[in-house]
């Protein structure tokens, strides 16, 4: 007996030290080698569901109501079903509640972890229409940067923060988003109190798509790699130090170049997108650009030869200083 209860401590103890490996993503990231990015990339993303951005009221015979809100709906909650009918778009939201003609519409709303099912009567406004109060988004678009390519799939990540709602702040559930092709169109220079922009503009072309969009950023796979990027060593948050590195990023149309930056600040046990200070040094980016502008989140972070992390967000006030997220966090959102 004392054989068998010892074995299965050592196998417990086995057990959780594999766990925690498996948890950090240290066996993952050593035995990783990927091309690092740079390169901008457009996105034209969908939403699983339609979020709700604004609630207002509505001017009707018998005086000023709000539907939405007698109903119950909040901001930033999900509708995903309307009278038990699946909804991916605004319009198909507004033409229920248009047809409605007045009678109580049943709308199911995620909320968090929750899912209710609310009712709904839709007000007649001035003109005719039948009308909820609400302002809705199922889409977006914008420009980021490319983190890391794997080579053998063509998967890749980016940006190292999620998408978000613009109205809400909510990270914007993904139902289909397509990774388009990008033309640089010049750059507002970041000052303090006012970050800077990456001006660009999506092409036709498809580079791939979108699988998945998570706190630490977005993840897709490439129909093409770039040639010419050698892949590199993926450097662990414990290989990461204090100290010089390299930002990869692009500032018009002549391709990704090199900068030199500084990380500071580490927090070895950050698990979001803001794990350690990335401070610009260097002088052609500052005189570019001012520092860490929107449009350059996911630029890589390369020290001593092998791939740390991404920038993620700029610090508002300086923008010569923004924040990183270790590459690790990234890989296992990435799965």
């Amino acid at each position: 007996m004392t054989k068998i209860y010892n074995k299965r401590i050592v196998s417990l103890i086995l057990a959780l030290i594999i766990i925690a490996s498996s948890a950090f993503g240290v066996s993952a990231a050593e035995n990783t080698k990927v091309c690092p990015g740079g390169m901008p990339f457009g996105v034209k993303f969908y939403t699983d569901g339609v979020i709700v951005s604004a609630i207002e009221e509505i001017v009707c015979e018998s005086g000023t109501v709000s539907p939405a809100e007698s109903a119950g709906i909040n901001i930033k909650d999900i509708i995903t079903h309307v009278n038990n009918k699946k909804v991916a778009t605004a319009t198909a939201v507004s033409d229920a509640v248009a047809k409605s003609g007045g009678s109580p519409i049943v709308i199911t709303v995620q909320r968090g972890d929750q899912t209710l099912s609310l009712t709904l009567t839709p007000a007649k406004s001035p003109d005719g229409k039948y009308k909820a109060g609400l302002w809705l988004r199922d889409n977006t678009a914008g420009v980021g940067t490319v983190t890391y390519i794997n080579p053998d799939t063509g998967e890749f990540a980016g940006l190292g923060h999620g998408i978000c709602d613009c109205d809400t702040g909510r990270l914007l559930p993904l139902l289909r988003g397509s990774v388009m092709n990008v033309s640089i169109n010049g750059i507002k220079r970041g000052l303090s109190g006012a970050p800077g922009e990456l001006r660009g503009s999506l092409g036709a072309d498809k580079l791939g798509v979108l699988t998945k969009n998570s706190n630490t950023g977005v993840y897709g796979v490439m129909t093409s790699i770039p040639s010419g990027i050698e892949p590199i060593e993926i450097g662990t948050r414990d290989d990461l130090h204090e100290g010089e590195a390299k930002i990869i990023c692009t500032l018009d149309n002549e391709g990704a170049k090199e900068y030199d930056v500084m990380l500071t600040s580490i927090e070895r046990c950050g698990r979001d997108s803001k794990n350690f200070i990335v401070c610009v040094t260097d002088k052609a980016l500052l005189e570019k650009t001012g520092g860490i502008i929107q449009g350059m989140s996911g630029s890589p972070i390369i020290q001593d030869g092998k791939l740390v992390g991404a920038v993620t967000h700029v610090l508002v006030n300086d923008p010569t200083r923004g924040y990183g997220i270790f590459i690790e966090n990234m890989l296992e959102a990435a799965g």
